[in-house]
Formats: structure tokens, C-alpha cells, sequence
């Protein structure tokens, strides 16, 4: 194979969707993993997005999904892939969604650092 044909198919080669800056803690993905394979469906992904609504004027949709969308981060967390969407990505950069499970709360968090305010519940942010 010439050099012209080498280049010529590594241009047609898929690339690798880009990363993001939110993190799944441990804990967050053995949770997620689990639920995917009690559910049966362990090629989805975790995603996280932001949309508006709630109190404080954002909120965040954490969700298990089967597509792909255009301008989609994907990054793997031990087998558990997290997709942010092109317009969520700069409002979550650096957040960290972890899971916990005591006797005051059970269920997946967000520690996001660019949100301003939160309301009391913690389900929306400015």
C-alpha cells in the first residue's frame, strides 16, 4: 500500500467521540452497571444533561439511553460509558456524579462546581 493509500484510509477511519470533563465516581458505576444488567441492558449508557426548568432555572436529567447524539462526550467508567450532550458539556465540566447510600439518602448526586445556586432540593442549579 502507498503512502497516498495509507493516508487515504486513515481519513475515512471513524474517530473516537471526544472525552468530557465529568467524572463517575467508583461507586456511581458499579451502581450504574448494575442496574443495566438487572434490567438486561448493558449497552446503554449513563447520560447526564442539563435542561431548563426548576427552581433555580436548570436542571439536571440523569438517565440510562440507547442513542447517540450528534456532538455526543463519551467516556468509560470500568465498563460503563458516560454520554454528555454538546450543550450540557460546558455547564458540567468538572462535575462529579457519585451514588450514595445511608440512612438519610439513597440515590446518585451531582457535585457540580459551576453551579451557582442550587435549590434546597438539589435538583436544579443557576
Amino acid at each position: 500500500m502507498t503512502a497516498a493509500e495509507t493516508a487515504s484510509t486513515q481519513d475515512t477511519t471513524a474517530t473516537a467521540a471526544p472525552a468530557h470533563g465529568v467524572t463517575l465516581s467508583p461507586s456511581a458505576a458499579e451502581k450504574a452497571k448494575g442496574l443495566l444488567e438487572r434490567d438486561g441492558s448493558p449497552e446503554m449508557v449513563l447520560r447526564i444533561a442539563v435542561q431548563p426548568g426548576g427552581c433555580s432555572g436548570l436542571r439536571y436529567e440523569l438517565f440510562f439511553d440507547d442513542r447517540t447524539l450528534d456532538g455526543d462526550a463519551l467516556v468509560d467508567f470500568g465498563g460503563i460509558g458516560l454520554a454528555v450532550d454538546r450543550m450540557s458539556k460546558p455547564y458540567l465540566d468538572g462535575a462529579v456524579i457519585d451514588f450514595v447510600d445511608t440512612i438519610e439518602k439513597q440515590g446518585f448526586t451531582i457535585d457540580n462546581p459551576n453551579a451557582q445556586n442550587s435549590c434546597a432540593c438539589g435538583d436544579s442549579f443557576h
